[in-house]
């Protein structure tokens, strides 16, 4: 959420910022708003004072035997109270309508970050590894030999619908060896906290990293109210809301494996075949709260903790910054890894890293106390994948492939296979 005194201070500014991302202005429409509730406000501490000084005189009145004065009092008081009552109402209609308008607007781009309007415009920046030279024609990982006995689509299809897969045998064991792997390396060389959280949480909290109101439709909701975790983001946040932190406390830093959900709204069409947009998936994500001063710093070690994973896996990859256009609702700057598919022959993306600035911390109200003293500010908060399991599997698989149907898997998932090392054309370890 913005912060209302800085649209006050510089209303030129952030218009500008929201064109940047292809938005209309919407300072003049926040800024009256929020004139109409001061008004509202400095016009219910008038009535209120005017009845705490009517107040006042009743009882003299009373006291003089002047009964007209006192019963012209006693009502002028009975009108300040109705009338403040009425004027405070309405000034929390107006704060209410302020704060609605505000959740729906999305964070501002740094100034380093390009301007576009779609992926088009995203900057590559770095590129790791080559893509391998086959000498046949690679298949995508869904038509290999080797992984359609542990890739189940049609039964998939007949217990829950399309986007969803049934994994068995050989794949399964390499998906879950991928997620552990992930976590292990997040934990004992990048000095993440594994947490395990729920995936099953209150509105708040969607509200809290933006999912909410705008995005309802991209997750699914319970009829008892509760929301299904479109990431673990959401979790792990919220772990710091409502909370002062130490300085001292920070960085924290939290990774987390998880079911995630997400109901592919608007993408009818897209990636149909195969594993790649799932309405139930897996993910490691990796969470940083610091202070505003270290949280760009922050952003590039989180980028490398992504990319470190991929490196391991011996995966080509690169890495872009998302232009204004392309970037998600609550990052001020985004850099996404996207690893080599040769079975489609292009890279895709497998990791999101972003930094959304205080942009989360104001809607769930996470702070920190500085160790110089002083009023409390707002944390910064940063989240990326480390990574998508589904996705590393579907990279493992097509890079690994061999002409007879087999495939051959990176050497740093031997020690999670009981050192096996390759699926072989009929879908076992080997």
């Amino acid at each position: 959420m913005h912060d209302i005194r800085a649209i006050r201070e510089t209303p030129d500014a952030f218009d500008a910022a929201l064109a940047r991302r292809g938005l209309s202005p919407l300072a003049s429409e926040v800024l009256a708003i929020d004139e109409a509730r001061r008004a509202k406000i400095l016009a219910a501490e008038t009535a209120q004072a005017a009845q705490n000084a009517a107040s006042k005189q009743v009882g003299a009145a009373k006291a003089a035997g002047d009964e007209a004065e006192f019963e012209r009092l006693r009502a002028l008081v009975a009108d300040k109270k109705a009338e403040v009552a009425r004027l405070n109402e309405e000034a929390a209609a107006e704060d209410a309508r302020l704060r609605d308008l505000l959740m729906t607007i999305p964070n501002l781009p740094l100034d380093d970050v390009p301007e576009g309007a779609d992926e088009e415009a995203n900057v590559e920046f770095k590129r790791w590894g080559s893509p391998r030279d086959f000498a046949f024609t690679p298949k995508e990982h869904f038509e290999i030999a080797g992984v359609k006995p542990g890739m189940d689509f049609e039964l998939a299809a007949k217990l829950s619908g399309s986007r969803f897969t049934v994994l068995r045998g050989a794949v399964l064991r390499v998906h879950r060896a991928l997620g552990q792997f992930m976590l292990d390396t997040h934990v004992t060389e990048h000095g993440l906290t594994e947490t395990w959280t729920p995936v099953l949480v209150k509105e708040e909290a969607m509200y809290g990293t933006g999912q909410l109101p705008k995005f309802g439709e991209d997750s699914y909701q319970t009829t008892n109210g509760w929301w299904l975790i479109p990431t673990s983001e959401v979790t792990l946040t919220n772990t710091v809301a409502g909370e002062i932190l130490d300085e001292a406390a920070l960085p924290i830093r939290m990774t987390a494996h998880t079911q995630c959900f997400r109901s592919e709204a608007g993408s009818a069409g897209k990636d149909t075949a195969g594993m790649l947009r799932q309405h139930q998936f897996e993910k490691v994500e990796m969470v940083s709260i610091t202070t505003p001063e270290t949280s760009r710093a922050e952003h590039d070690r989180m980028t490398g903790c992504a990319e470190a994973i991929l490196q391991k896996l011996g995966l080509p990859y690169r890495v872009v910054v998302l232009c204004t256009g392309d970037m998600g609702f609550g990052a001020t700057r985004t850099h996404d890894l996207e690893v080599w598919l040769p079975g489609q022959g292009k890279y895709r993306e497998i990791s999101s890293v972003s930094v959304c600035g205080a942009f989360q911390a104001r809607r769930m109200n996470a702070r920190f106390r500085l160790a110089a003293g002083g009023k409390p500010d707002f944390v910064h908060t940063l989240n990326g994948s480390g990574l998508a399991v589904g996705r590393a599997l579907i990279a493992v698989l097509e890079n690994g492939q061999q002409e007879d149907g087999s495939v051959d898997l990176p050497e740093a998932l031997h020690p999670y296979l009981g050192g096996k090392t390759r699926i072989t054309a009929e879908g076992t370890l080997a």
